[in-house]
């Protein structure tokens, strides 16, 4: 399996189904060669313009299952970033 095979699966949190997105890119353990861990981006905010989001490491170990289609991990994710409350006009 390729680094762009893992790209084209959806990486879903088993206890929640949530889909976390695309795997990015991979860490490896320079002394052995084995993957650590994989990254996926953070999400963009108003299409790139106002940054992104952290990028979300997940251990190799947290990967339960790797499919046709999706990339089964458990991980806890890092609590989500309120959203500032719209302006409502006059």
């Amino acid at each position: 399996m390729t680094l762009h095979d893992l790209n084209e699966k959806d990486v879903i949190q088993i206890k929640t189904g949530e889909n976390l997105g695309r795997i990015d890119d991979i860490e490896l353990n320079p002394a052995t060669a084995a993957v650590e861990a994989v990254i996926l981006r953070g999400r963009s905010r108003w299409m790139g313009l106002l940054g992104h989001d952290e990028d979300l490491v997940i251990p190799w170990q947290s990967i339960q299952n790797i499919g046709a289609d999706v990339v089964m991990v458990d991980v806890e994710l890092p609590p989500a970033r309120p959203s500032k409350p719209h302006r409502s006009w006059p």
